[in-house]
Formats: C-alpha cells, sequence, structure tokens
C-alpha cells in the first residue's frame, strides 16, 4: 500500500510539472512575441511594466521572474475567482429576495439592455455588498497563505518563536460572533453605509490578507468578481436545476487549493 501510494504520488507530480511546464511555455512565447513587436506596439499593459523592470535592473528581474509571477497570477487568480463566483451565485439562489434587490439595482443603473461597464460597478453599492459578504463567508483562501516568523514576537501575551510557520484563519475571523452579528447568515446588508472594504485595511474582512503578502492578484480578481457576477445577474434570470428548493441546497464546503462546495451549483439561466 504504501509503495502504491508513492507511486500515486510521483505521478500526480510529473502530471503537474509536465502542465507547469506546457503554462510556462505559452508565456515565454508571448514574451519573445511582445519583445519583438514592442517597436511598432503602443500597447502598455502588466507584461509592458514587467518588461520595462527587467530593463531598468535586470540583475534582479529577469525574464524568468516575470514568467514565474505571471504563471502564479494565473493559477491562483483562475481557481479562486470561479469558486467565489460559484459561492455567490449559490448564496443568492438560496436567497432569493437578495438576487430580486440585486437584479433591480442593476436594471435601475443599467436599464433593461444595458451591457455592464468596469466603471457602473462604482454605482451598485448592493452588488458590492454581496461581493464583500461572499468574500467574508467564503473566501477564496480560508488560511490565507503560509507566513514566516521573522523573529520571536509577542502577540495579544502569546509568543511566536522565530521561524515558526503562521496559518491565518480568515474564515474563522469572517464569521466571529464578537465582531458580526448572526455570523453566518448571507445578508449583504450589514455592509451598506459601512466604510469597510477587502483589501487589507480592515482586519475583520481580509480574504486576500494584508501588508506586503497581501495578494498579487487582488485587483484583478476584485474587478472581476463584480463584473461577472453583475454580467450573470443582468442577463438572466435563474432557477435551481431538477426543481430544488433553495432550502434544499447543498452548502457544505470543501476545502482545496481554494474553498469550493462540496456539491458543486447547477442552476438554469433563463434569458430575460
Amino acid at each position: 500500500m504504501g509503495w502504491w501510494l508513492s507511486e500515486k504520488c510521483t505521478l500526480k507530480a510529473l502530471s503537474m510539472s509536465s502542465i507547469f511546464g506546457k503554462l510556462i511555455d505559452i508565456f515565454n512565447g508571448i514574451i519573445n512575441q511582445r519583445i519583438q513587436s514592442k517597436a511598432s506596439s503602443a500597447s502598455n499593459d502588466v507584461l509592458d511594466a514587467f518588461l520595462n523592470l527587467t530593463k531598468e535592473n535586470n540583475q534582479e528581474w529577469s525574464c524568468s521572474d516575470v514568467i514565474h509571477v505571471l504563471v502564479d497570477v494565473f493559477v491562483a487568480g483562475t481557481d479562486a475567482t470561479s469558486d467565489t463566483i460559484e459561492w455567490a451565485m449559490a448564496e443568492l439562489l438560496q436567497n432569493p429576495e437578495t438576487m430580486v434587490k440585486a437584479q433591480r439595482e442593476l436594471q435601475e443603473v443599467l436599464g433593461k439592455d444595458g451591457i455592464v461597464q468596469e466603471s457602473d460597478i462604482s454605482k451598485l453599492p448592493y452588488l458590492q455588498a454581496i461581493v464583500k459578504e461572499t468574500f467574508r463567508l467564503h473566501p477564496p483562501a480560508p488560511l490565507l497563505v503560509p507566513h514566516k516568523a521573522e523573529t520571536d514576537v509577542e502577540i495579544c501575551g502569546s509568543t511566536v518563536p522565530k521561524n515558526s510557520q503562521v496559518l491565518i484563519n480568515a474564515w474563522a475571523i469572517g464569521r466571529d460572533p464578537s465582531t458580526w452579528s448572526n455570523p453566518n447568515a448571507f445578508v449583504p446588508e450589514r455592509f451598506l453605509g459601512r466604510d469597510i472594504d477587502v483589501k487589507g485595511r480592515d482586519f475583520e474582512l481580509i480574504p486576500f490578507g494584508a501588508g506586503r503578502r497581501i495578494c498579487l492578484g487582488l485587483i484583478l480578481a476584485h474587478r472581476m468578481v463584480h463584473l461577472i457576477l453583475a454580467s450573470l445577474l443582468h442577463s438572466y434570470a435563474w432557477k435551481l436545476d431538477d426543481g430544488m428548493k433553495p432550502e434544499d441546497m447543498d452548502m457544505n464546503e470543501k476545502l482545496g487549493f481554494t474553498l469550493q462546495k462540496a456539491q458543486p451549483l447547477r442552476a438554469i439561466p433563463i434569458k430575460v
């Protein structure tokens, strides 16, 4: 049995290595193409910013560094963003009155046939509250990323020794009854009129972490979750599959690379 488990883990590691190798090859091709076309290109995106850093100080920042940063952002951001949107839709389908409020706000701001733009998000406070409440209940990385104490440090009367690995339980922080009333309920209204955000300044809500180790993809993920969720809600009405009732939904969690639903959400879009 031990041999079988060891062999299985080895094959999985080889498979992951192959997948990451292919991803690195794709990014390498994109970077080479951008370098060759830079003279005739007027683009000024994040890749250009990274490549400019390699020119400014090629001893500390190389194309290899750029590739691995892009791999980190791509791998971490794809899974976390899709899981967050799935959780948001699941919570809204379990709380249909909340979904109606969000769709009414979207219609008032965009009209019936309007297309959601990034500039519209600031005009949608209830949608923003829904996203914050989703991040509170279902942080993409419930224990964030591992940290390490650089020196002995005392926190709230407890000593954390140097070189200790530190895990931050963002999931528990978001459900702390001393901070949040009715902490296990999905209540976006709790964020209306409150100056609290998910960008690392308010420690009661830190799904992306805080400080120097804050999530690299925060800005992209924050924008994409709002845009995709708004588009799904504005373009379609939704109902649960197989005639399921909201109260019968399985909202159990499964811890993987990110916090996932134990049972994937199955919902039917209806064009409005």
